[in-house]
């Protein structure tokens, strides 16, 4: 009697057993890295936002501390605007629409400080003979998911007064 070859290989059923395994396994792994690469991004972004706050409230301190006069603020509805005499020129912070702006004058060259704001005050804060300023800001969220508050609190007080 001849002997019939043995049956080696794999039958359909197993191979699309296979293929839904490694089709499961690819989207855990493909879901794990988008939320791995979105919480990066929103790491390196919420890092700049405040690379960028302390810069400006160091500026605005600075500004404060070398105020050659009295500051003067005022707040029309949600627009703030704060003046401080430096010698011969005049530094002027306002918040408009969002946007706070550093102006110098009389030369007029103005920066953007911030595109968007969610509030700004700055105020004055007097302690104990000492003028004090209190400038607190906030900034938008710009990621979903858990909750970080962009809260951020600057004091300066004016040399000389």
């Amino acid at each position: 009697m001849p002997r019939q070859p043995a049956r080696s290989g794999f039958m359909l059923v197993e191979c699309m057993v296979y293929i839904a395994v490694f089709t499961i396994l690819a989207g855990i792994a493909l879901e794990t890295f988008y939320l791995c690469w979105n919480g990066f991004t929103a790491t390196v972004s919420t890092t700049d936002d405040i690379r960028a706050a302390l810069h400006a409230g160091e500026l605005w301190r600075a500004d404060v501390r070398g105020a050659s006069g009295s500051i003067s603020a005022e707040s029309i509805a949600s627009n703030q605007v704060i003046k401080i005499p430096a010698g011969e020129n005049q530094i002027i912070y306002s918040l408009k629409s969002g946007e706070l702006r550093r102006q110098v004058t009389p030369n007029g060259s103005s920066q953007l400080v911030f595109a968007e704001v969610k509030s700004s005050e700055m105020k004055q804060d007097a302690r104990n003979g000492v003028k004090a300023w209190l400038w607190e800001l906030e900034l938008p969220e710009r990621q979903h998911g858990p909750h970080v508050p962009m809260l951020f609190t600057f004091e300066a007080a004016q040399k000389g007064q």
